[in-house]
């Protein structure tokens, strides 16, 4: 039996489907040639997973050779991945400050979001024009690669470019379930239990989406809009979260309630 790379957990990689040769065989160059074979030192005989852009299964190749700039790896078994959140999850986050944002990307992918959407609220303090905005996405976009390898995911999420308030609550028009933490819903009346109540309710095949605030929370004018867009206020609890914790704690419940 060929046993994983160094007798850990099994290395995942994503490619494209013009990486195959054949229906048996697969040719790893450039990135992905750097990454197994002089980053990880993977040998010949020892085996990878992969996943195909655009495809939910799970490939399994062994390595059988290894040139100068190429590996060769041929094809062992495909089965189906089971590893995403049977709801897509897209999570809304108000840009935060300095890598914060990096922070919520990983751990929320980890935790099977399957999009993430940076937005400019009222009280971000951060401010990216055009430019600088793509520039960030490429370095986030690369975070999400790492954070769904790590955790073995069957597709690599998309990070956006930042986008302002209104135009996060329309790209969010097709959802089927609307959630905004807020740290003053307890006072608007939105109890623990409500809150247990509406995440238990979620679905599988429904559409979901978090709309988690900066540093600062929300305005009482954003809440207003965003209830208006069909969002539900919930309670995280009798605390405040920070801004980067509070996805992860929604993805948690989300996880806990649906997956299988």
């Amino acid at each position: 039996m060929v046993r994983p790379h160094g007798g850990a957990l099994m290395v995942q990689i994503f490619c494209e489907p013009s990486e195959r040769a054949d229906d048996n065989t697969l040719t790893l160059t450039g990135e992905n040639f750097h990454h197994i074979v002089q980053v990880l030192r993977m040998r010949v005989g020892e085996e990878l997973s992969v996943c195909f852009t655009g495809e939910t299964a799970e490939y399994r190749y062994g390595i059988e050779r290894i040139e100068s700039d190429a590996a060769f790896c041929r094809l062992y078994f495909v089965k189906e991945a089971d590893v995403e959140l049977p709801c897509p999850v897209t999570v809304l986050q108000g840009l935060p400050k300095a890598d914060k944002m990096e922070t919520v990307i990983q751990k929320t992918i980890e935790l099977g979001a399957s999009r993430i959407v940076p937005v400019a609220c009222e009280r971000s303090v951060v401010r990216l024009d055009e430019k600088r905005g793509e520039g960030k996405r490429a370095r986030w976009q690369k975070i999400a690669e790492s954070a769904a390898k790590q955790s073995h995911r069957a597709l690599i999420p998309e990070v956006t470019a930042p986008v302002s308030f209104a135009e996060a609550l329309s790209m969010c028009a097709d959802a089927d379930v609307r959630l905004i933490p807020w740290e003053l819903a307890g006072e608007q009346g939105a109890s623990m239990e409500e809150t247990r109540s509406i995440i238990k309710d979620v679905r599988p095949g429904q559409r979901v989406t978090v709309f988690i605030g900066p540093e600062g929370g929300f305005s009482e004018d954003e809440v207003r809009r965003a209830r208006e867009a069909g969002f539900l206020p919930i309670t995280l609890g009798r605390r405040i979260l920070r801004t980067e914790t509070a996805a992860m704690t929604v993805l948690s419940w989300l996880v806990f309630t649906l997956d299988r």
